[in-house]
C-alpha cells in the first residue's frame, strides 16, 4: 500500500539529470526507457510509466518497494519495474539501473534474430565495465527475445544473470539494461555499451 514516503530530492534530481543525458543522446525516444536508484533501506526510486525521460519533473519519479509495489500515492510504475527489481535483488552492488532504446541496440538485436548474444573484443572502452582490465578480453552481451509477459521474461533472464553479465543485457527489438554502484557509473557503462553497439552496427556496413 502507498505510504506517502517521498523520494529523497537528491535521488529525484539524479534521475532527472540521467533522463536528460539519455535523451540528449537519443537513447530514450518518446516515452521509452526507465531509470532507477536503490534508496537507503532497500526501496527503489524509479521513473513512472508513460513519461518522456528528457522532460522529467519530480512528479515523474516515484517510490516502489523491492518487489515493485508502488509506495507513492497515485504513482503508476512501468511493468518493466520488475526487471529493475530483479537486478537489485541479484546484484547487491547495484545502486542504479538504466534502460534505454537506442537505434543501434534495436537494429542489431533484430538483425541477429537467431543469436543469443553479441560478442565484443578488442575495444579499449571494454575497460569501462566491472572487472575488465584489458581490451583483449571477449565480452558477451546476452540477447533475450522480447515478451510482453514481464514475469515470464524475467524468469528467462534470471538464469543467465546468475552466471554474470558484465555488460548488461539486450532485449530484442527493445533495448538494453545496464547497472552500476551509483548513477555516474551506470551512465558511464551505458555510454560505453552504446559505443560498442554503434561500432558493431557500423562494422556490419563495411564491405566484406
Amino acid at each position: 500500500m502507498p505510504d506517502g514516503t517521498p523520494v529523497p530530492p537528491q535521488a529525484v534530481q539524479s534521475i532527472i539529470a540521467a533522463g536528460r543525458r539519455m535523451d540528449d543522446r537519443g537513447w530514450v525516444p518518446a516515452t521509452a526507457g526507465n531509470i532507477s536508484l536503490r534508496l537507503p533501506g532497500g526501496d527503489i526510486a524509479i521513473t513512472s510509466s508513460g513519461g518522456h525521460k528528457g522532460f522529467l519533473t519530480p512528479e515523474g519519479v516515484m517510490r516502489v518497494d523491492p518487489d515493485g509495489r508502488p509506495l507513492t500515492e497515485g504513482g503508476r510504475p512501468s511493468a518493466e519495474t520488475l526487471l529493475h527489481c530483479q537486478i537489485y535483488r541479484l546484484f547487491a552492488e547495484a545502486g542504479a539501473v538504466l534502460h534505454g532504446h537506442s537505434v543501434a541496440g534495436t537494429v542489431l538485436s533484430m538483425a541477429l534474430a537467431d543469436e543469443s548474444k553479441l560478442v565484443f573484443a578488442g575495444y579499449e572502452v571494454q575497460k569501462a565495465f566491472d572487472g575488465q582490465t584489458t581490451h583483449e578480453a571477449a565480452l558477451d552481451l546476452p540477447i533475450f527475445d522480447n515478451d510482453q509477459d514481464i514475469p515470464r521474461l524475467a524468469g528467462r533472464i534470471e538464469a543467465r544473470l546468475r552466471q554474470g553479465a558484465p555488460l548488461g543485457y539486450l532485449i530484442r527489438g527493445h533495448g538494453v539494461y545496464v547497472w552500476g554502484p551509483d548513477m555516474p557509473v551506470a551512465l558511464a557503462r551505458l555510454e560505453g555499451l552504446e559505443f560498442l553497439l554503434a561500432c558493431a552496427l557500423e562494422r556490419r556496413k563495411l564491405p566484406p
